[in-house]
């Protein structure tokens, strides 16, 4: 049986409290291979059924990295008509995405027709698909911040226009857009906490109950 000491623990615990949603990145590129490394992490995850139902694109075409980035601005402008007086004056401040600057971009699915596990586990909870290609994408979010890379997860975007922008197939659905890269600095804290758009909850406020 596998164990793992304390000190690995501490060192696993620091991992999740240093992990941050980066949106400033180093333009500095990659190592080569990176991204296929974090997919192959990624794959470890668990899924429903064994149906490991995610479905990754790598995108380095500038014409469809333009094409995203397009498409966030218009989302984001629309995002910021639901906010307004103070709100909206700093919602219009905050940089909500590292497309321009990370050297890395990676589309994520989740493939609804899969066949794989032969829907075993699924059957009165479809959306459980989706959450295991969620728990793939956390498993190479860790991974990264282990090497010292970020990843910015890009949720401001039109998820039909995606699809399009990648020419993808129709079973698949839209997961999340990460930006891949070296951050500017890192922090033990969210971005949005330190600019006071909201706090963290510690555990003694979640609702537990018994």
């Amino acid at each position: 049986m596998v164990s793992f000491d304390d000190d690995f623990r501490r060192q696993l615990r620091e991992l999740f409290v240093w992990r941050r949603d980066v949106r400033r990145f180093r333009t500095d590129p990659l190592p080569e291979g990176t991204l296929e490394r974090l997919i192959d992490i990624a794959c470890l995850s668990p899924s429903v059924g064994l149906s490991q139902p995610w479905r990754f694109v790598i995108v380095e075409d500038e014409t469809r990295r333009r094409a995203v980035i397009d498409d966030f601005k218009l989302c984001n402008a629309d995002a910021l008509k639901a906010y307004s007086g103070e709100r909206a004056a700093r919602y219009a401040t905050f940089k909500l995405a590292g497309l321009e600057e990370a050297p890395g971009h990676l589309a994520v699915f989740a493939e609804k027709a899969c066949e794989t596990g032969h829907g075993l586990g699924r059957a009165t909870m479809p959306e459980t698909l989706d959450y295991s290609v969620v728990a793939a994408i956390v498993s190479a979010w860790l991974a990264a911040r282990a090497d010292g890379i970020g990843i910015g997860w890009v949720s401001i975007l039109n998820p039909l226009r995606i699809r399009e922008i990648l020419d993808v197939p129709v079973s698949w659905k839209f997961i999340g857009y990460l930006c891949v890269g070296y951050p500017e600095a890192d922090f033990d804290r969210p971005e949005l906490e330190r600019a006071d758009w909201e706090h963290r909850r510690p555990s003694t406020e979640v609702t537990i109950r018994r």
